[in-house]
């Protein structure tokens, strides 16, 4: 508990938070940047032992940030189903996400978890230890404090259908 209490005094002293109505639902933390965690690209967690940087060359805009991609693939599969491959909490430090009402930080996109079919970033690995320790908890409470702090909610997801063709056979007259 205390160093858990510890890390949260240091990432809110190292890290200005942004008032709620100005907190992007992606994070793209720097300066005249828009580049969602950090340029690496998200496929690429998923299908590879480390994640890779994306290049500008395959890259797509989805909720206000540009995310880029290893290769054509990896940004078509993206783009089929952006919530699936999209770390958690826009890319936010998932266990900032969870102290208290929740906090905007940067994340070290090196530093990750996948964990029910979802990704999960961190500040760095001292924090992801930190947020394994208690992992379902905090995953409840950043799902309610992503949606309270940020602007996600401007973002409302089509989901596709598949309308499946239902053959219809003729019985041959006899």
């Amino acid at each position: 508990m205390i160093i858990r209490w510890f890390l949260a005094i240091i990432l809110s002293i190292t890290h200005t938070v942004a008032l709620a109505s100005s907190v992007a639902a992606i994070n793209t933390k720097g300066v005249f940047n828009s580049a969602a965690i950090k340029g690496y690209d998200p496929v690429s967690y998923w299908n590879s032992t480390t994640p890779q940087k994306g290049n500008k060359q395959w890259r797509f805009k989805w909720r206000g940030a540009y995310w880029y991609f290893a290769n054509e693939e990896n940004k078509v599969l993206f783009m089929d189903s952006p919530t699936k491959y999209a770390p958690q909490y826009g890319g936010y430090c998932a266990w900032a996400m969870a102290d208290g009402e929740g906090r905007a930080v940067a994340v070290d996109p090196t530093v990750w978890t996948i964990y029910n079919h979802k990704l999960y970033l961190n500040y760095n690995a001292n924090v992801k230890a930190e947020w394994l320790k208690t992992q379902m908890q905090d995953i409840a409470r950043a799902n309610h404090n992503y949606p309270a702090i940020t602007d996600v909610a401007q973002y409302k997801e089509v989901k596709k259908e598949t309308h499946a063709i239902t053959p219809i056979y003729k019985q041959k007259d006899r």
